[in-house]
């Protein structure tokens, strides 16, 4: 089957779904802002039982980390993130998400070649890229006030 270029847009517009934007972008933002308000109530609990602003900080992206991947190691996450689309993402859940749904899928392979060596394909570039923009943030920071 020959086509043009223009023949095959064509045919991929007639074979592509339509999205939904608005919709799309509403349950992104109710999901996103329900996972955002369960961490607000767990900073709020930990304040309240006595926990620094810091140490409940961190005690909250803990709990967030696990409950991220508990809930996609009980197969609830995906199916959240499926409707919630980026709202699901952009939480530190869905960090956890990605460090764990590679992991649970290999674990087939064994711990060492299957889990140990997938656990951060897609988290990975994640860290490095984050880590390497944060080295040159801080160098730029450095020597812009070591000039001064």
């Amino acid at each position: 089957m020959d086509m043009t270029n223009k023949q095959y847009d064509e045919y991929v517009q007639t074979k592509t779904p339509k999205s939904k934007i608005l919709l799309n972008s509403l349950k992104a933002f109710l999901i996103g802002g329900t996972i955002c308000t369960v961490g607000q109530v767990f900073l709020n609990l930990y304040k309240h039982f006595g926990a620094s602003a810091e140490d409940a900080a961190t005690l909250v992206t803990i709990t967030m980390v696990f409950l991220g991947a508990f809930l996609t190691g009980l197969n609830i996450y995906p199916k959240i993130s499926k409707h919630g689309g980026a709202g699901t993402l952009v939480p530190v859940t869905g960090f956890a998400n990605a460090v764990a749904a590679p992991a649970l899928e290999s674990k087939t392979e064994g711990y060492v070649l299957g889990v140990g060596a997938k656990i951060f394909t897609i988290a990975g570039p994640v860290i490095l890229f984050g880590t390497l923009a944060s080295v040159i943030a801080g160098a730029i920071y450095f020597i812009s006030h070591s000039v001064m």
